[in-house]
């Protein structure tokens, strides 16, 4: 999708794409063409590339030659490079979400006023990308005022507003940002059966545990003397006795601090507090999948694992990196529960 307006189908030789929830760019991707017209030769053909747009979709092909297919991203072009006479081109492209980190703050930018989370988010948004579609899922509230000075990171504030109502916020496959708050792996549904043997999707699997950057205890506080309220905090722990981090087990005690003007309220230190230990608290255990490729996957989908023994648990999709060819899928879980 180019600057200039023109929408080009690209056909492709190789190509992937990387899905990652702990990024804050959560999809990157690299694609190979064969076609050497895409390298720009001029001034007015960089006025093509500069700020253009790749959507990549995956699918199938059926027999009547009839195509299903989804989207994997919505990307702007970082850079094309290769041999400009013989090729191939390769193009590598950011989530939309590294359209507004790049935009810093030119001068000091504030909420001042009651603002709701959600409006603060938009605004922020739709500030580097006007008409940005915005879709919340989470439960919003007024939250402090807060300043962020000239050359601040305008993607970490976005992130700051999110984390004060327990969310975070991401651009989807169809570019489109959403606030939401990770699903809980208990509650959400299955989005997909990982199934070993004849009839499954598992090709293999690597399970694996390392405590490094985890913490069972967060306790969030902010003070906020612009809206004239009274310091607050709150304390989100692993409570969970059959929890590898169980606070009072022998994971030990592992606390991390986190301080925000935006928190005003113990409801909202509280909801910052148990969005920040999900995130600390779900990998306990990670499993490296490899499947058969599933376009459809979304980070934070509960995928029901059955391994050849017949054993099965509940993971959660933490990331993955899908082949635009023939190859399998390889998936990052978090959090596996047994599943009876």
């Amino acid at each position: 999708m180019r600057t200039d307006g023109v929408v080009l189908d690209l056909a492709h030789t190789d190509g992937s794409v990387t899905v990652d929830r702990g990024n804050s760019v959560r999809r990157t991707c690299t694609v190979t063409v064969p076609d050497v017209s895409l390298l720009p030769m001029s001034p007015m053909d960089q006025l093509a590339v500069y700020g253009a747009r790749l959507r990549i979709l995956r699918g199938i092909i059926y027999g009547d030659g009839s195509v299903e297919a989804v989207p994997l991203g919505l990307f702007r072009i970082n850079s094309i490079s290769g041999d400009p006479a013989f090729g191939p081109v390769t193009i590598d492209g950011s989530g939309l979400e590294a359209v507004v980190a790049d935009d810093k703050f030119t001068a000091p930018y504030t909420t001042r006023g009651a603002t709701n989370a959600t409006a603060a988010i938009s605004n922020l948004i739709q500030a580097s990308i006007p008409g940005a579609v915005i879709t919340n899922r989470a439960t919003d509230a007024t939250i402090g005022t807060m300043t962020w000075d000239a050359q601040s990171d305008r993607w970490a504030a976005v992130q700051e507003c999110a984390t004060a109502i327990g969310a975070e916020v991401y651009a989807d496959a169809d570019g489109q940002f959403v606030i939401a708050e990770l699903p809980d792996l208990l509650t959400a549904p299955v989005a997909w059966n990982v199934d070993a043997g004849e009839t499954g999707v598992l090709i293999s699997a690597n399970r694996s545990f390392s405590r490094d950057g985890m913490y069972n205890m967060v306790v969030a506080s902010g003070e906020n003397t612009e809206d004239n309220v009274p310091p607050v905090s709150a304390t989100a722990s692993d409570t969970d006795p059959t929890s590898p981090t169980y606070v009072s087990g022998p994971f030990g005690r592992v606390p991390k601090f986190y301080s925000s003007a935006t928190l005003t309220s113990s409801t909202l230190a509280l909801n910052a507090a148990q969005k920040l230990l999900r995130d600390s608290v779900k990998p306990n255990t990670t499993v490296s999948l490899t499947s058969l490729p599933n376009p459809c996957l979304e980070p934070g989908d509960v995928l029901r694992v059955t391994y050849e023994d017949g054993r099965r648990e509940l993971q959660q999709v933490q990331s993955f990196s899908i082949s635009l060819g023939l190859d399998s899928i390889t998936i990052q879980t978090i959090g596996g529960k047994q599943d009876t």
